[in-house]
């Protein structure tokens, strides 16, 4: 086959006779005409072309022949040909669009005018460092020329390939930047159109320049495998193959290849490493229609054991895009995964090609439905740039639509963030920088402020909320939660879980360990008791757990409880008990108080102990014995003529009574902040008695005093920790 890739420079296609070659070998129509036109686009634009250069040194002609070339593997049609030919004349040269219409006619010129305004508007707000402007207008240009042709954005995707294919030689600032406008809008687009051909391609390329390490990594993972896999896809292909043909079946068989990108994001995705990927080796079965799809698909199902959640069926139900296809995974020989695709020979050219093989069917009058279903959304949108002024309700309006699977937000800046649909300002938090995800407990979206479990919405401006210190939450990695959407968010969430040192996590357990006992009021427990209780043999061991988030902080409240009631609290001092202990009595309320009958015992005021903490009564006149914890400041600064007052109490079996604590709660400040808590409250059975609020409309902060009945530490932490997890909410604790 005679094609242009394989062609250096555009002198080498000067010959009609070559055109006419080039053109039959593509099944395209073969009229001397169209091959005389194709012939003079190339001379017209060696001549509109004369003496320029491109970044790598080339002959900028070279550049229009290749796009030409990209469009003619897609099946395209002459005037699509042509118009890629000519796509810059007009724009670099004295040739004007009446000029090119009157010699190719009208359909050329007006695609060559398309992608001329596109090419303008790109310049001239790049000339203005005016980014805004460039993706606002650059979008506007881009729907009209989608609404009254496709082919213009076809052509612009094949524009943008080309480019992509020669980017080593731009500066590295333009290439980051021309690699991420491909990887945000051009990418998403040719998937959005079906053309995965193009799609894998742009994706592969971008990835090569934003992230050359993973780029890289994944490549050479790739190639050093590759003559094993090549041989063990052979060796599929070839057992298959006999399988089918006894089955009556014609198929075209082939290995699938694999493209970094896609890897890549599986990889993040699922958590794995290379070795770990099931579809690194991968065929495809082409068939003749839907019936043999099935029937080979209960061949390989019965040939291999197949792997039940890795099956989806894209023929019954088409993506979005009207991909149709059938993907299995089953377990080959050797116990080696392998991926299987089957769709039919349509099917594959829909999947390959997308709206572009509608110009491959057309000329022999086959009905192309899918073609018109893929670009009726296209139809719509001109309707909304005549409704909308606004280039910043134009471009969430257009991206919401055509992206469907994608939100478009900003930061305070003015950045545009693309994140999956559904994506939570946590995962915005994280695609901005590890480290301010790492950090975030809090968000505002719009200027309100919002759950980190908020599903962000195309055009919201999101600012984050941070605090001063690094703290993943394990929570964040649960999906019944709701906290991540995206893939990478959570591979960040668990590397940082996961990668920390043994000595770091000890550090951090210590310190996890050290505030939720403060969080709980407990000051006075044995750590290797608590470790025990945790069933952990050593106290690093124990610590090392706690940083990992292996032990949540409802586990340890749990321990603390049972160490406190099983632990009698040792005596102040010889001369704080002047009286025998003959034996236990029990007051009213179940507190027990040692060496003396009955009394009347009152919970103090000041510390407000609850079951489970240790305690210390003091003898009042009058009011029987009040019970205070043994930490409490007014116990430790006491006088010592009252303290021979002081007498041993516990617990006894007063766990069944309800005691007095008092929360504080500080929060960034939201509407319905106090409702949730009430909610939780209610939930939870637990009897509030007074609230205090106050809101600081400086800083946007709120602080939250509540008096609550609850029945031990284990409840107390509960309610902290469910408090602690509600949106905005920065620190939630027991008032000593």
């Amino acid at each position: 086959m005679v094609q242009l890739t394989n062609l250096k420079t555009a002198e080498q296609l000067a010959s009609t006779d070559a055109v006419a070659n080039w053109l039959a070998e593509l099944g395209l129509p073969q009229t001397e005409q169209e091959s005389e036109q194709i012939w003079q686009a190339i001379e017209l634009a060696k001549e509109a072309h004369k003496g320029q250069k491109r970044a790598s040194g080339e002959p900028y002609v070279n550049h229009v022949v290749a796009v030409a070339d990209i469009l003619a593997s897609l099946h395209l049609d002459a005037e699509a040909i042509i118009a890629a030919i000519l796509h810059d004349v007009v724009e670099d040269s004295e040739f004007t669009l009446e000029d090119l219409s009157k010699r190719f006619g009208a359909n050329v010129a007006g695609l060559v005018d398309g992608v001329t305004k596109m090419k303008i508007i790109d310049r001239g707000a790049e000339s203005r460092g005016d980014k805004a402007v460039l993706q606002a207008e650059n979008l506007r240009k881009l729907l009209l020329a989608m609404a009254e042709d496709v082919r213009v954005v076809l052509i612009k995707l094949a524009d943008r390939l080309h480019n992509m294919r020669t980017l080593k030689y731009l500066p590295e600032s333009k290439q980051l930047r021309i690699a991420r406008e491909t990887l945000d809008i051009y990418a998403p687009l040719a998937n959005r159109l079906g053309i995965w051909q193009i799609k894998w391609e742009l994706e592969d390329l971008s990835f090569r320049y934003l992230d050359q390490n993973a780029y890289k990594q994944v490549a050479q993972f790739l190639d050093e495998r590759r003559v094993d896999r090549e041989k063990y896809i052979a060796h599929a292909i070839k057992v298959l193959t006999t399988e089918l043909k006894q089955a009556d079946i014609e198929a075209d068989i082939q290995g699938r290849p694999k493209h970094i990108y896609s890897i890549w994001k599986k990889m993040q995705r699922k958590g794995l490493g290379f070795h770990e990927l099931y579809d690194v080796r991968a065929l495809r079965i082409l068939v003749n229609n839907k019936r043999d799809c099935y029937a080979a698909l209960g061949i390989v199902h019965g040939m291999w054991k197949h792997i039940p959640k890795e099956f989806d069926d894209y023929i019954a139900t088409p993506k979005e895009n009207n991909y149709q296809s059938i993907h299995t995974a089953v377990v080959g020989s050797g116990g080696k995964t392998l991926e299987v695709q089957i769709r039919t020979q349509d099917m594959h050219a829909h999947a390959e090609l997308g709206v572009a093989a509608h110009w491959k069917y057309k000329e022999g009058n086959k009905q192309d439905g899918m073609f018109e279903q893929k670009i009726a959304w296209l139809r719509q949108l001109l309707e909304w740039n005549e409704e909308s002024d606004d280039d910043g309700d134009f471009i969430d309006r257009f991206k919401s639509e055509v992206f469907q699977d994608r939100v478009y937000v900003l930061t305070p800046q003015g950045k545009v963030v693309d994140l999956p649909q559904g994506a939570t300002p946590l995962d915005f938090a994280y695609h901005i920088h590890t480290e301010v995800g790492h950090r975030c407990r809090g968000a505002r979206v719009d200027g309100r402020i919002v759950s980190l479990t908020y599903e962000l919405k195309s055009g919201e401006q999101v600012d984050i909320l941070t605090t001063r210190h690094s703290r993943p939450s394990r929570d964040w990695l649960n999906p019944q939660l709701g906290y991540l959407k995206t893939n990478r968010a959570r591979a960040k969430v668990r590397t940082w879980l996961k990668a920390l040192d043994y000595e770091i996590n000890v550090a951090s357990g210590r310190t996890a360990l050290e505030k939720e006992l403060h969080r709980l009021g407990v000051h006075e427990i044995n750590h290797h008791t608590l470790a025990e209780h945790c069933n952990y043999k050593n106290l690093d061991d124990f610590l090392a757990a706690l940083g990992r988030s292996d032990i949540t902080s409802t586990q340890l409240a749990g321990a603390v409880q049972r160490i406190l009631l099983d632990e009698q609290p040792d005596e102040p001092s010889s001369s704080n008990l002047s009286l025998a202990r003959q034996y236990s009595g029990k007051s009213a309320n179940d507190i027990a108080i040692e060496g003396v009958g009955n009394l009347l015992t009152n919970i103090a005021n000041c510390c407000k102990p609850v079951p489970g903490d240790p305690i210390i009564g003091f003898i009042t006149q009058g009011r029987g014995v009040t019970v205070h914890r043994r930490d409490c400041h007014n116990i430790l600064k006491m006088d010592e003529t009252k303290r021979g007052r002081l007498i041993a109490v516990d617990w006894g079996n007063a766990v069944t009574e309800k005691y007095l604590v008092d929360v504080s709660v500080e929060a960034i400040d939201r509407q319905n902040l106090l409702k949730d808590i009430l909610t939780i409250l209610s939930n939870e059975h637990i009897n509030m008695l007074a609230v205090n609020t106050h809101s600081n409309t400086q800083n946007h902060t709120a602080t939250m005093k509540f008096r609550l009945e609850i029945q031990d530490l284990d409840q107390l932490s509960r309610i902290l920790n469910r408090i602690g997890t509600l949106p905005n909410v920065m620190e939630v604790r027991r008032n000593i």
